[in-house]
């Protein structure tokens, strides 16, 4: 009889293996980090994965490891151990055989001298952004690196939690500059874009290409920098970008969801760079600020929507911007489909599951909720921490957040230290299973979702 983690070890389970990655992480994760790999069993309970380099080893030991140890696990059964080994015969020129042949890494585009990689949206300018005390510093920055860039604040460092504005800021100061001067050189995109092409250009060892398309922009905006901490290569890389930008006066915004010197990891002569501009916060609208929002958001719709239902919803939604949209895109499409006029009970309706007496559960709730059953701290779920005490109430943050809210992947893994989508899909699919198996995890996860649906926990 063979022992099952032999079974799991045997090199056959692999093509399967990346089937069930390649379900769970985004098709650029895939093709960058998975679709070369090959595995070999050199024990009967080690399953050996070849990589190309010691970049690759440690990406793959810090970001991925668990999850091909589920992968693993579901395709076989058992759980070997998943080891990292540098393939020193793929780095031999020789002619590879063709069913072995690896698929080629996507040329990079090479350096353009306008503007690259824009995908912006329309509605997101400065005429749409509505003004408040809690943004107003953050606005007025970026209304001013705009009409003098690389002169007034360079770097801009905008920070907050998810859905608050940030990346409206950024795309407005791409519009703005598109129409002064159609020929800027300008790029918009998030830091995990930027990581993974910069690991392509050392897979393809040929970095001019990419630090020509970096080093010669009048413009460089980055959402999410706080991704930038998971390797010291990137951050190397992105610094000595910053140093030739900043040396020309060319003009550098990023934002965060936390300030420079709270993202774990960072460098400190990052940090220093960060803050040798102007770091701006961004926090969660007040009350008269969401009426503003959502006032404003009917009026884009052209769409009349009464004062009570604006501040109905204004009342339901406090967490961020983002999800003031999704509500109120809620209540006039199911107006539109039920074809009745909108109102307070339509709203309701509009926003509550059915039999439920709860308006909209925010991540805040279920993070108040979670952190008060399991006796930990927000700041705990947010950290860097693996151990057991924290790793399930994050998870079971995670699973609730898929299950009773409308935020997407990358916006629930924003809340818990700007994790990706992967990791939220594994910890949705873990509490699922564990839930199965455990009846007092079950009993937790059923006593909290009573909770949140009740309407004493709205806030």
């Amino acid at each position: 009889m063979s022992h099952p983690a032999a079974a799991a070890a045997r090199p056959e389970v692999w093509p399967e293996v990346l089937q069930r990655i390649r379900s769970r992480v985004s098709g650029q994760q895939f093709a960058t980090w998975f679709q070369n790999l090959r595995a070999v069993a050199p024990a009967a309970d080690e399953l050996q994965i070849r990589v190309p380099n010691h970049f690759f080893r440690e990406w793959l030991a810090e970001n991925y490891l668990s999850l091909i140890q589920d992968c693993v696990a579901e395709v076989s059964g058992a759980r070997p151990r998943i080891t990292f080994q540098i393939d020193t015969a793929a780095r031999r020129p020789s002619a590879p055989a063709p069913d072995d042949s690896p698929t080629p890494m996507p040329p990079l585009p090479s350096a353009s001298p306008r503007s690259h990689g824009l995908r912006l949206n329309e509605h997101y300018t400065f005429d749409t952004f509505v003004v408040g005390p809690s943004n107003q510093l953050a606005y007025a920055a970026a209304m001013s690196v705009s009409e003098a860039p690389g002169r007034s604040y360079n770097p801009l460092f905008l920070y907050g939690s998810v859905g608050l504005g940030k990346s409206h800021l950024l795309q407005a100061i791409c519009h703005a500059n598109q129409r002064k001067s159609p020929a800027v050189r300008m790029a918009y995109l998030s830091c995990e874009t930027f990581v993974n092409e910069f690991i392509s250009a050392i897979q393809r060892k040929d970095m001019t290409p990419f630090r020509a398309r970096y080093r010669q922009l009048d413009f460089l905006l980055i959402d999410d920098i706080q991704f930038l901490c998971r390797t010291d290569h990137s951050q190397e890389e992105f610094f000595h970008t910053f140093n030739d930008l900043f040396n020309a006066q060319k003009q550098i915004v990023v934002s965060s969801d936390q300030p420079p010197q709270d993202i774990n990891g960072l460098q400190e002569r990052l940090i220093s760079r960060f803050k040798s501009g102007l770091v701006a916060r961004i926090d969660p609208p007040s009350y008269e600020m969401r009426i503003a929002i959502l006032n404003r958001k009917a009026e884009l719709r052209r769409v009349l929507v009464p004062v009570d239902v604006i501040e109905f919803i204004a009342n339901a939604v406090t967490s961020n911007i983002r999800e003031l949209d999704g509500a109120i895109t809620k209540v006039v499409g199911y107006a539109s489909l039920m074809n009745q006029p909108i109102s307070v009970e339509v709203a309701r309706n509009a926003l509550h599951e059915p039999g439920q007496t709860r308006t909209v559960v925010t991540i805040d709730d279920i993070l108040r909720a979670v952190t008060a059953h399991f006796s930990v701290r927000v700041a705990d779920l947010q950290s860097k921490k693996r151990t057991r005490s924290i790793v399930l109430p994050r998870q079971v943050c995670m699973y609730l957040a898929r299950a009773l809210t409308s935020l997407s992947l990358e916006e629930i893994g924003g809340y818990f230290g700007g994790r990706d989508h992967s990791t939220v899909l594994h910890a949705e699919a873990k509490i699922a299973q564990e839930v199965e198996r455990d009846d007092t995890l079950r009993r937790a996860v059923e006593e909290l979702k009573r909770k949140l649906s009740a309407p004493a926990m709205r806030g």
